[in-house]
């Protein structure tokens, strides 16, 4: 059977173009806050 009313295939949905621009923003932001944060966070904090 073939659907007449069937809009073609446009690619990628736009809530994951969305998705994944937020969580790059979001790992760029955790990164440029570890590098300006200086040595203060790591697993050297943890341990006494």
């Amino acid at each position: 059977m073939h659907i007449a009313n069937r809009p073609p295939y446009s690619g990628t949905p736009r809530w994951v173009k969305v998705f994944g621009i937020i969580a790059i923003i979001l790992v760029l932001l955790v990164v440029v806050m570890l590098l300006i944060g200086g040595g203060s966070h790591g697993p050297g904090m943890h341990t006494p």
